[in-house]
């Protein structure tokens, strides 16, 4: 992958609110993710990190544009160059863009499995479904099932073979392992990864930073609605010397194999950002300036960061 192509999902300044009633009739707006930015270039695994509450399933509903009816959504979306309209996300959503989502809901609960994994395609792609199923350990019988009839895992392996399926340019997996065992999830992540280097565009939103890490080939991370650092992955594979922003260091070190030192402190509420830097409050680094300012997204070492101390 060569960030000298044209970006195929280019994401900026990006704000998303929400309204709500507060005492009586009045109304309050909800900002839950703040001047976000995000890059995803054809042929590229990005995966996106950070703590619950971050924003990474909001930016997933926002690109395909299925946000609830009381949300705002401010700033820049493009798609292969031309911004993304609601006209325009419905016409790709399910198409060139696919979504895995985090939960199992989305399944159809009147509909057999193999009928939803073919979706609207015609005619059937039965035998690519059916080879999907098998590399994704699923038993022949499962296109017979209903979603009750199977297990959390099987129902999550079900959920990744439909955008598979799709044919999609852009593949948003929202959290798409976990009830899978070790194996499992290294399949569906390895078939993320052939995608990608067949041309596709994968963003993966998930928790399981070491999983991601084998296959990814950057990391975004979220903190508190906006993206903090975007790295190379091999820099977290290098370790928190290689990283640029406090945050990304900190979580790093509380990876279970790296110590698992948890930073001091909590991640703000939305509902109550601090007026600067939102990791400022718990940043051994802080200074004055970043308590009042947010700082810009610098180019610092090939990636891009926030951080008025990065070097």
């Amino acid at each position: 992958m060569t960030q000298e192509k044209e970006a195929l999902l280019e994401i900026r300044d990006l704000s998303v609110s929400f309204r709500r009633y507060g005492r009586g009739l009045g109304q309050t707006e909800l900002n839950v993710i703040s001047d976000l930015h995000l890059t995803v270039f054809p042929g590229e695994v990005v995966a996106i990190a950070g703590s619950s509450g971050s924003g990474k399933s909001l930016l997933a509903a926002a690109v395909l544009g299925i946000l609830p009816g009381n949300a705002a959504v401010r700033g820049h979306m493009r798609y292969r160059g031309r911004e993304l309209s609601a006209e325009r996300q419905r016409e790709l959503r399910g198409t060139e863009i696919a979504l895995v989502p985090q939960s199992v809901a989305f399944l159809d609960p009147l509909m057999k499995v193999g009928r939803q994994a073919d979706g609207h395609r015609k005619p059937y792609p039965t035998g690519k479904r059916r080879a999907l199923f098998r590399r994704l350990g699923l038993p022949e019988e499962t296109e017979r099932l209903y979603p009750f009839q199977l297990s959390g895992g099987m129902a999550r392996r079900v959920l990744v073979s439909t955008a598979l399926l799709a044919g999609a340019a852009l593949i948003i997996a929202d959290e798409p392992t976990p009830g899978m065992s070790l194996e499992q999830a290294l399949e569906a992540l390895s078939m993320f990864r052939e995608m990608a280097n067949e041309g596709k565009s994968v963003l993966l939103i998930t928790h399981d930073i070491d999983l991601a890490l084998a296959f990814a080939d950057r990391v975004a991370v979220f903190y508190a609605g906006t993206t903090v650092e975007t790295a190379p992955a091999a820099d977290f594979r290098r370790g928190p010397e290689a990283l640029r922003h406090p945050y990304s260091r900190a979580l790093w070190r509380a990876l279970p194999q790296n110590g698992f030192q948890p930073a001091g402190g909590f991640q703000p509420y939305a509902g109550n950002l601090p007026k600067g830097c939102p990791f400022a409050p718990r940043c051994p680094l802080r200074t004055a300036e970043c308590e009042e300012k947010m700082p810009p997204v610098t180019r610092v070492r090939g990636g891009e960061v926030r951080c008025r101390h990065a070097t």
